[in-house]
């Protein structure tokens, strides 16, 4: 029998500065009411010069460890979902790896913009379940406020920094049958790939390396997408919505959530909302947001929550699982 895989620990890590709407329209051509609006956010997160990719993800890591009741010598393998390594090499994760104290295993970085943890789990659930590793650390981890243009009033506003990590390790005889892993969706359309993309890589020195979105046919395809991605998760599972307990979207734009929530047929306190005050964290903000939930015990043991993301690429997915 293949072992499960437990969704043990989660943790988060914030930077310390916040910037509100108000202090943005100082600089850039909006407006408090402009921006919440149009995505429900209110503020964000920026990092400061120290509060790097692996300096937040190393944070969120410990925080979840400690929330599993987990050691470093537990961790056979790191898998960081980032679009803002520190550097090309060697891997974010390498860098985490160092920082926690594990002797042991793998670390690598995966690249799938906004969808990224959702991806990331799915490979860790299929690491334990293959027998490849029995704990693995997966994190969001991401500093956008250094990729943005601050001439576009568009996508400026949208973004903030955050690590977000979960610790998932394989089942043992005292868990429950019913915890878990219960499946992990994903996809990719690349012929969708320049409707939300960077302008600019290492390999691509002449560019200047910013953000880029088309927000309208973004929005259009992440309701879809996001839908579909909900829909193959429960039929997989032979669930309906009225099963699930809570949703975590990605938190992208107030609207989207609230779509996916009323498709779900989910009240708003089953869904739980952090774009307020996160803005949209990328690979980081399920995490994030699942640890915040987790922290203040809205979700506790034995929930049934839907996890799903969707960035650029396209990238999406979804994920099951029993806490």
């Amino acid at each position: 029998m293949l072992p499960r895989s437990i969704l043990a620990g989660c943790g988060g890590y914030l930077p310390e500065r916040i910037v509100t709407n108000d202090e943005l329209s100082r600089t850039v051509d909006t407006s408090d009411e402009w921006i919440r609006d149009r995505t429900g956010i209110r503020q964000r997160h920026f990092a400061s010069k120290h509060e790097t990719t692996a300096f937040m993800g190393t944070a969120a890591a410990r925080a979840a460890l400690a929330d599993a009741g987990a050691t470093a010598a537990d961790v056979d393998a790191i898998i960081l979902a980032t679009s803002t390594p520190d550097q090309a090499f060697p891997a974010t994760a390498l860098r985490v790896q160092a920082e926690l104290g594990v002797t042991k295993g793998f670390g690598f970085d995966l690249s799938a913009a906004c969808a990224g943890f959702i991806y990331g789990l799915s490979v860790a659930d299929g690491m334990i379940r293959s027998g490849q590793a029995r704990g693995v650390l997966v994190i969001g981890s991401e500093v956008y406020s250094r990729i943005l243009n601050w001439q576009d009033r568009g996508t400026c506003v949208l973004f903030g920094d955050g690590a977000g990590a979960v610790f998932v390790r394989a089942a043992n005889a005292e868990d429950d049958d019913r915890r878990g892993v219960l499946s992990t969706h994903i996809h990719a359309q690349g012929t969708l790939g320049d409707i939300l993309y960077v302008d600019g890589a290492v390999g691509q020195p002449d560019k200047p390396g910013h953000l880029v979105m088309h927000g309208r046919e973004v929005f259009r395809h992440a309701v879809t997408r996001l839908a579909e991605a909900v829909e193959e998760a429960l039929a997989a599972n032979g669930m309906t919505h009225a099963d699930i307990d809570w949703l975590v979207p990605h938190q992208a734009n107030r609207r989207i959530i609230d779509a996916m929530g009323k498709k779900l047929g989910l009240p708003p306190e089953r869904v739980v909302v952090t774009v307020d005050r996160h803005a949209n964290t990328s690979a980081a903000s399920v995490p994030l947001a699942l640890a915040e939930a987790r922290a203040d015990g809205r979700i506790k043991s034995g929930d049934l929550v839907l996890l799903e993301a969707l960035g650029g690429g396209l990238t999406w997915g979804s994920a099951l699982v029993r806490l």
